[in-house]
């Protein structure tokens, strides 16, 4: 009984399409990433780029904030995208498609999904609920259809695909080997609607009556291709042409399967045939074929027109068929002329490769195409017309100053913006946003940059380059005019592509190597280090569930409470007509905005709180008593300044005082109750120039404004008076101008008013303490519905420096953070109140808050203060901070949804903003050991995309496996590319032949590089023989003397050379120290090096090691052996035991000290061996079921049981028991197979922790419910802190395995069953349909039914429910609130990450 729970989401993007989704005139750009739908809107920003630097150097300049100093030429519009939001999918999507249907709710285009098991999803967006909603779920995995015999491959094993039509009347999926799933869409008026644009807004009222309540679908059917033609058995690819009147698709097929090794018997052997459907009569017309193809081409890409026809894209040719089925081809490399007979003009000096490359339409004027390879070098594809036919094609690379090397690696999906902006995705490295400009446009550009306007010379270029959805039929001079554009090809060099924005993405995870709970000012060593990224991607990340902040200075305050820095200018004289902000002399100077104060409120000997000011200079703090700043009065509630900055504002206990700069007393405001003159505590102060909101202890609210002298004034708040108010804050955004005044009334309402207009509140949801998934003005609950408490309310802005958007944060009385997100439905125009039409988004949001006991709570008034802390800029993040014993910020980069970061270390009791010459836009804050630190957030770091403090070192390379030594280094296995001769000098070869190609195979020869852990620099590196690929690093404590027993850490390398399928495979085992030298007197970390101490060639690859037993030998796979072998003296490895295993040995596993192992098959399942050593053997204890592809293996002890978890590549995770004791397992030797758990991602590695939280028993918290009898079941042994399995995977994903007790799985199972049920699940998808696997079950293995592994994804959204439907599923399941909030923090890995519990 386990639980698995994805403690950081995907990041490969495998899918993207962009469309107006929204709303009708947006341009969104929806991105798939497996199992999660983001949907993303693009923002655009004006940036400075230097002329005459490349792409990449420029895309720098926008990043670095430090190259603002440069000589700027001019300035460009930079798209970036922002994300509106994320949806977890409990399926795997396989294509996304842009389909235009009728009466959609956001009046745009709906988005067809198509997921892995045929299955297809229509949703749009519903922009009351900010959501999508699902138009209808269309399945066709039944086995009953037409065309599919009993060995046939099944669905998860063929190559699934969705094509829709671009004139919207049909979409279709091939599923199975040739099966074509057709689903219809409704049309307005065929005639009309068929070259309809998309700026004309939608016709509402359709020309039939019904037409308002059809859906907008027809019944959708299944087509075997076969019966359109018998000669389709094996069909390659299918996509819908352009320009007919009649839904037509292209199909390249053969009727035998295609393969490199049968070239000499089937060449040409593919056909590409269009058909055209007729969709009532379900038939179909055959209109050309097109045949003798070469057997590689793998894709038919529609080009619109005026180019028109399709593409076919080879590995070595892309060919092109016009509507008359006309063709001209052209070879990229010298092969394509070998394995063809096929008319192509040659450009095989090229030399390309285009396996995996993708194809998208960068120009609709000259039809020009873009080609990303597969290594992420840019091409372009253009087109020679005579008349309206293409006469030729030419392949031009860019070059890299026009930018065509700034990706890094292939691409998995392009899709078209408009406007010259490319969304290219990858799987294999970050996903990024390219804007490209042509040559018309750059000539226009250089006469710009003569001094014309650059608004207008940016909109002409906009125009220019408009959208390519646009209607090309409206006249036709325009179709004469874009023929003759396209008449002449491009010239070389006449695009210019750059970098607008990236997707960060830590896939795939090649390795991972734990710290845990390692505090460390090091910025390089991270809780989790992975290698991630392929090809030239490839880096090494780290990863920190909590954040480390950059300490620059710390400082001893005894026992002080709050801490505020303040910044005040100088009043401008009389008679100066600039209003301050404009000041341009006063802003010139260079230190016009660093903070001047620091003021520190403390408690006295004597009971009483004094102040101290402190003045700053750089980082240096001086205590002064300038000015009349009172300092022994009373205690210091807050610190601010208004009136533009000239007036410092002091909020007491009892009273407000305000100062001018160089703190001289201006006035004095006592707080006394208007009908009895008695003195007034306040509770709580909340600043917004020209404003100042005050919350006192009778639970009022006075507001002062500070008028144009800087004078203070009582405002007259008649609409406020009236009403208790229980937490306040005033808000103002960098949206809008207006100040608001956030309000909670004690029944959990939220009443919001604007400053100019305080008679009545702008905007009340009184349904806010039911905490709803939207809250809206009239969300009326129901009766019984339950409330939570909310302590506290803060309206703040979130983001970064791209895009900052309005956001309300709720704390309740258990310190939870629920984080509602503004929007507006229906839209409200710029000249209205914000809060005209506003609702509220609720965000998923996992972050479990710390329970901590060493929080003073000397003095009640601690309690009721507020906790939370809006911060506009901290390193250019706009975040908000929560202090006391769970301290965290709130985060949000313009592509991410806002994550609660927390803060490593002791409670903290203060936080201010800090911003000085040495401390640029940082913050200062004392901690529960009254300790003050002046921090910045760590530099190059991004925290919303994973929710971890993510950082990455570019390797260049790719990372295989890695590993640490003790010493403090990082032994990296990566690889560089040669090209690949054949040898003569080998004897076991027939006589070779004489080879007379220039285009020879590229083949890696690995390369261990020694990185220094603390500068993060290669100080060694060791090259391997040619065609030597590293398989496995491990850093082993092993035995070096026989005589004194003597330990080392030493590195392990295993290694495999293949040279061909009929040579045998040989390997290698080198084992290295790492020495001590003199190092390099300018770089002092060269102090280390490997030394060689033993290289042993064996035959079979080297594809594990592993420590094993208590002597210090070590185990190895050798091809299909595995050796038990200890280090002798002199350099040798003498072997003393083995075991022979199937196929290829992919993991060895040992739990340490006990001689207990786990060996991997890559496809004959696991074995679990034992080791004895008196005298030396292995025994084989059990073995998993035959079929079973092991891609990696751990144990997970738990309660005195041993299970073993294997991860398959069917993406399934497997749970195996040893128990000799049952009769099922015949005494051991067959492991129980317990339960299969679908993951949805493809599995890289298994690590073993140790948790230092325990689950929390029921009985700790004493029984609430009489009826609970399983407490005694919780027997003490469970109660220890646990073991958990750290999970990673090629989406990116982190996951962990957690073992369950029984009581703890029936509450956790039974909670994720309700949360099923409760969450609205996107696109209709069924959760506990996707974590069952496919695979077949049963046999001697068969696990207990339905005691599965639980979906702790599920628990992880419990706050995306409202509060009444959270007590209806406690209450079901009959447990308490604190039990699961224990479990869903070692269920989130704090007990592992993050420090807790130690």
């Amino acid at each position: 009984m386990q639980c698995y729970t994805e403690l950081a989401p995907p990041t490969a993007v495998s899918h993207a399409v962009s469309l107006p989704f929204v709303s009708s005139r947006a341009t969104n750009l929806v991105v798939a990433k497996n199992s999660l739908l983001q949907v993303f809107e693009l923002r655009s920003t004006v940036t400075e780029v230097r002329s005459g630097g490349d792409g990449a150097e420029s895309a720098a300049a926008n990043l670095d904030t430090e190259a603002a100093d440069v000589q700027v030429q001019r300035t460009e519009n930079t798209s970036k995208l922002v994300l509106l939001g994320e949806f977890p999918l409990a399926g795997t999507v396989i294509s996304l498609a842009r389909i235009k249907v009728l009466n959609t709710k956001s009046k745009a285009e709906a988005l067809l999904v198509a997921f892995r098991d045929a299955k297809l999803s229509l949703v749009e967006w519903d922009p009351e609920n900010y959501n999508l909603h699902t138009i209808s779920i269309h399945y066709y995995e039944n086995l009953d259809l037409p065309g599919l015999a009993p060995w046939s491959a099944e669905l998860k094993d063929t190559h699934n695909f969705l094509t829709a039509d671009p004139s919207n009347r049909c979409a279709a999926l091939k599923f199975g080997t040739h099966n074509l799933a057709i689903l219809p869409f409704r049309q307005r008026d065929l005639a009309e609607d068929d070259y309809d644009s998309d700026d004309e807004p939608k016709n509402k009222d359709t020309s039939n009556g019904d037409g308002e309540h059809a859906t907008p679908y027809s019944s959708s059917f299944v087509l075997p291709l076969t019966n359109l033609d018998p000669t389709l058995a094996h069909p390659v690819h299918l996509a819908f042409l352009h320009e007919y009147r009649e839904p037509t698709f292209g199909v390249i097929a053969a009727s035998q399967a295609t393969a490199p090794s049968l070239l000499a018997y089937r060449k040409d052997i593919l056909t590409y045939t269009v058909f055209t459907l007729d969709l009532e009569h379900k038939a179909s017309t055959t209109l050309l074929s097109v045949t003798g193809l070469p057997y590689d081409v793998n894709r038919v890409v529609p080009l619109p027109h005026p180019i028109g026809g399709a593409l076919l894209v080879g590995a070595n040719e892309v060919i092109h068929v016009d509507q008359s089925g006309k063709t001209n081809g052209v070879a990229v490399n010298e092969f394509a002329k070998v394995c063809s007979s096929f008319p192509l003009s040659d450009q095989s000096e090229l030399a390309l490769r285009l396996e995996g490359c993708t194809v998208e339409l960068l120009s609709q004027e000259t039809g020009d195409v873009l080609i990303v390879l597969n290594n992420g070098r840019l091409l372009i594809l253009t087109f020679t017309l005579d008349g309206r036919t293409v006469s030729g094609m030419t392949v031009q690379p860019v070059d890299a100053e026009h930018g065509g090397h700034i990706l890094k690696t292939s691409a998995s999906c392009t899709t078209s913006l408009g406007r010259g902006r490319l969304f290219v995705g990858s799987e294999d490295g970050e996903s990024a946003l390219l804007g490209w400009i042509g040559a018309a446009n750059q000539l226009r550009r250089k006469q710009s940059d003569a001094g014309l306007e650059q608004e207008d010379d940016m909109s002409d270029i906009e125009d220019e380059v408009d959208d390519l959805d646009d209607d090309l039929y409206d006249t036709a001079p325009t179709v004469k005019k874009i023929t003759s554009a396209a008449a002449e090809p491009s010239a070389p060099g006449s695009y210019t592509f750059r970098i607008h924005d990236i997707l960060p993405s830590i896939a795939p995870i090649n390795e991972v190597v734990l710290h845990p709970g390692k505090d460390t000012d090091s910025l390089n060593k991270g809780e989790i280090v992975a290698s991630t990224g392929r090809g030239a991607a490839g880096a090494i990340t780290t990863l920190n569930r909590e954040l480390h902040p950059v300490k620059l200075a710390q400082t001893e305050l005894e026992s002080a409470k709050g801490l505020w820095a303040v910044h005040a200018k100088k009043a401008v004289p009389q008679g100066v007509s600039a209003a301050f902000g404009e000041d341009t002399e006063a802003n010139m100077s260079s230190d016009v905005d660093y903070d001047q104060y620091l003021v520190v409120c403390r408690a006295g000997e004597d009971g009483d709180e004094v102040t101290t000011v402190y003045e700053v200079n750089g980082n240096e703090l001086t205590a002064t008593d300038k000015g009349d700043f009172e300092r022994e009065e009373g205690s210091t509630l807050s610190v601010s300044v208004l009136a533009r900055g000239t007036k410092v504002v002091q909020v007491m206990r009892t009273e407000v005082r305000t100062y001018d700069s160089e703190l001289n007393m201006d006035q004095i405001l006592p707080m006394e109750d208007e009908e009895s003159g008695d003195e007034l505590r306040i509770i709580n102060a909340s600043f917004a120039d020209p404003y100042l909101l005050i919350l006192r202890e009778d639970s009022s609210v006075k507001i002062f404004k500070a008028s144009g002298d800087g004078e203070l004034e009582d405002v007259e708040a008649s609409g406020l008076s009236s009403t208790k108010w229980l937490s306040a804050s005033l808000f103002r955004s960098s949206t809008f101008t207006e100040v608001f005044a956030f309000l909670l009334t004690p029944e959990g309402g939220l009443h919001v008013f604007a400053m100019s207009a305080l008679e009545k509140p702008s905007y009340v949801a009184e349904g806010l303490g039911f905490l709803p998934p939207v809250l809206t003005v009239d969300y009326v609950p129901r009766r019984s519905a339950g409330k939570a408490t909310i302590t506290e309310l803060l309206a703040a802005d979130l983001g970064d420096s791209t895009t900052r958007s309005p956001h309300l944060i709720i704390r309740t009385s258990n310190d939870d953070l629920v984080i509602y997100k503004a929007f507006h439905s229906p839209a409200r125009s710029s000249t209205e109140l914000w809060t005209k039409n506003l609702r509220w988004v609720k965000l998923s949001q996992q972050h479990v808050p710390r329970f901590s006991e060493e929080v003073d709570e000397a003095s009640e008034e601690v309690k009721i203060e507020s906790t939370l802390l809006a911060l506009d800029n901290i390193c250019g993040y706009s975040t908000v901070f929560q202090r006391g014993a769970s301290p965290a910020f709130i985060f949000r980069e313009s592509s991410s949804a806002p994550r609660v970061v927390s803060m490593s270390g002791r409670a903290v009791k203060g936080l201010t903003r800090f911003h000085t010459s040495s401390c640029q836009r940082g913050f200062a804050y004392l901690d529960a050991t009254d300790t003050l630190r002046i921090s910045q957030l760590p530099t190059q770091t991004h925290f919303g995309h994973l929710g971890w403090a993510t950082r990455q070192l570019p390797f260049g390379s790719e990372v295989h496996t890695f590993t640490y030594h003790p010493k403090g280094l990082y032994i990296v296995g990566t690889g560089q590319y040669e090209e690949f001769a054949l040898n003569p000098d080998d004897t076991y070869h027939e006589a070779l032949p004489k080879e007379d190609t220039a285009f020879k195979p590229h083949v890696e020869r690995g390369v261990l590089k020694v990185i220094d852990e603390k500068t993060w620099t290669e100080i060694d590196s060791h090259l391997l023989d040619p065609q030597e690929v590293v398989l496995c690093i491990k850093t082993l404590n092993l035995e070096v003397s026989e005589t004194t027993h003597q330990r080392k850490d030493l590195i392990a390398v295993g290694t495999s050379i293949v040279h061909g399928e009929d040579l045998a495979t040989k390997g290698n085992i080198r084992i290295f120290e790492v020495i001590n030298v003199v190092p390099d007197p300018e770089r002092p970390e060269t102090n280390k090096r490997l030394k060689l101490i033993v290289k042993d060639e064996v035959k079979g690859a080297v594809s594990a090691v592993s420590e094993l037993g208590t002597q210090g030998f070590l185990i190895m796979a050798q091809g299909q052996k595995c050796m038990v072998r200890g280090l002798k003296e002199d350099g040798t490895l003498l072997p003393v035991a083995f075991m022979d295993m199937q196929c290829y040995v992919t993991t060895l596993k040992n739990l340490p000290n006990t001689g207990m192992l786990l060996m991997g098959d890559a496809f004959k399942g696991v074995w679990f061996t034992g080791y004895t050593e008196e005298p030396y053997k292995m025994m084989l204890f059990g073995r998993s079921r035959h079929h079973l592809e092991c891609i990696a293996t751990d144990f997970l002890p738990f309660d005195e049981q041993l299970h073993i978890i294997v991860a398959d590549a069917d993406m399934n995770l497997q749970v195996l028991q040893y128990d000799p004791e049952n009769p099922k397992s015949a005494g051991g030797a067959r492991l129980l197979h317990k339960s299969t758990f679908h993951t949805a991602h493809f599995p890289t590695t298994l690590t073993l922790l140790q948790s230092s939280l325990k689950m929390p028993a029921t009985s700790e918290f004493g029984t609430a419910n009489d009826y609970d009898d399983d407490v005694d079941m919780d027997t003490p042994s469970t109660s220890q802190p646990i073991h958990q399995i750290l999970h990673t995977t090629q989406s990116g994903t982190l996951a962990l395995i957690t073992p369950l007790s029984e009581s703890s799985y029936r509450r956790l199972s039974g909670l994720s069953a309700f949360l099923a049920n409760a969450l609205e699940s996107a696109c209709g998808l069924n959760p506990k349909a996707f974590r069952i696997s496919d695979a077949e079950e049963g046999g001697w293995d068969a696990g207990g039914v339905g005691r599965g592994m639980v979906d702790g994804n599920l628990l992880m959204r419990w706050g995306e429910l409202g509060e009444w439907k959270r007590r209806e599923g406690l209450s079901k399941i009959g447990a308490q609130e604190w039990v699961f909030w224990g479990e869903r923090e070692v269920l989130g890995g704090w007990g592992v990450f993050g420090g807790r519990g130690k």
